[in-house]
């Protein structure tokens, strides 16, 4: 491995001395792969163009969130500035395999091209998606086997929704509504005991490596991220279960309603994570892990359920008189 590790820092170091000028272009990419940048994108397809791709967009994209986060805190990679800071030029914290940003790319564009259905999207996506591996080994924050990992990890979490769609979701369709909402609790609820079986399976971090004075920042990286991403999965399935049951908004309209929509949805949201950052505290870890928890699961409950019923009480969308029958993923 240390071999690979050598051969991906020479790597990232010709790309930066060869191409300086690629800098920002880089960091740009990189910058659309942020979570940030998908939970401000995918409410807008949610809320203001086709709320059936936007909740399946989010769902696994929130999926992805969750098993990237249980694989970095199980795997503990180390990111190549670690062992050469002189190659950072991105800022990023936590362990690094697998990547991220071109797992969520992977799963999120690649499911969009599904629904585009043009080829010239196919080949667009591809070409994200290989820039934004090219991005991250290019800021010195993931080697070549990371972003490797990252893509194919994308590529089963779609094959896992290629088999719900064909052999699972109608079966779950024609269940109550009470049998709906377990699965969806159950499954941020496994992927957390998966996490929880993992890191007693594989101990405490090892301490004699070279990079042992990055790791217990990178230690309250994972416990951070599991939190958030278990918060986010759960709050945003619930939401989504119970949307489909009591709210049934609509996501078509005039452009001034789309636009009002996500303006106000998005505020909201804006004020529900700033908000509660402010006023939470940071630590002790024992109390700030189970507010972190309250605070996503409120921000996605709030995208996926109160902004539909606040658009509809508004007026700003429209509702089907008939509750959907199937809650399609």
């Amino acid at each position: 491995m240390d071999v690979l590790y050598q051969l991906s820092i020479a790597l990232t170091t010709w790309m930066q001395q060869t191409y300086p000028q690629l800098h920002g272009f880089m960091s740009a990419i990189s910058a659309m792969g942020e979570e940030q940048f998908f939970l401000v994108a995918l409410p807008a397809i949610y809320w203001a163009v086709d709320k059936r791709v936007g909740r399946q967009l989010g769902y696994f994209f929130l999926l992805s969130v969750l098993i990237n986060s249980n694989l970095k805190a199980i795997l503990r990679g180390p990111r190549p500035y670690w062992l050469d800071p002189g190659i950072k030029l991105g800022e990023v914290g936590g362990y690094g395999v697998p990547s991220g940003h071109v797992q969520h790319a992977t799963v999120v564009f690649l499911l969009a091209a599904a629904h585009v259905r043009r080829a010239w999207f196919w080949v667009v996506v591809f070409i994200y998606i290989l820039l934004m591996a090219m991005s991250r080994l290019y800021l010195g924050v993931h080697f070549l086997d990371d972003v490797v990992v990252g893509f194919f990890v994308g590529v089963l979490i779609l094959a896992a929704f290629a088999v719900w769609q064909v052999k699972l979701h109608n079966p779950f369709d024609r269940q109550i509504l009470g049998r709906r909402m377990l699965l969806i609790v159950l499954i941020p609820l496994l992927l957390a005991a998966v996490y929880i079986g993992g890191m007693l399976i594989v101990g405490p971090p090892n301490m004699d490596v070279p990079w042992a004075s990055f790791i217990p920042e990178a230690e309250i990286d994972g416990y951070e991220s599991v939190v958030t991403a278990v918060a986010s999965l759960l709050g945003f399935g619930i939401g989504m279960v119970l949307e489909s049951s009591r709210v049934r908004f609509r996501a078509d309209g005039p452009i001034w309603q789309r636009v009002a929509r996500f303006l106000l949805g998005i505020v909201v949201a804006v004020g529900i994570w700033a908000g509660l950052r402010a006023i939470f505290p940071a630590e002790p870890l024992a109390l700030a892990l189970p507010l972190r928890f309250v605070r996503y699961l409120l921000l996605l409950l709030w995208v996926s359920y109160f902004a539909p019923w606040v658009f509809v009480r508004l007026h700003l969308a429209s509702a089907d008189r008939e509750s959907e029958v199937r809650v399609t993923l």
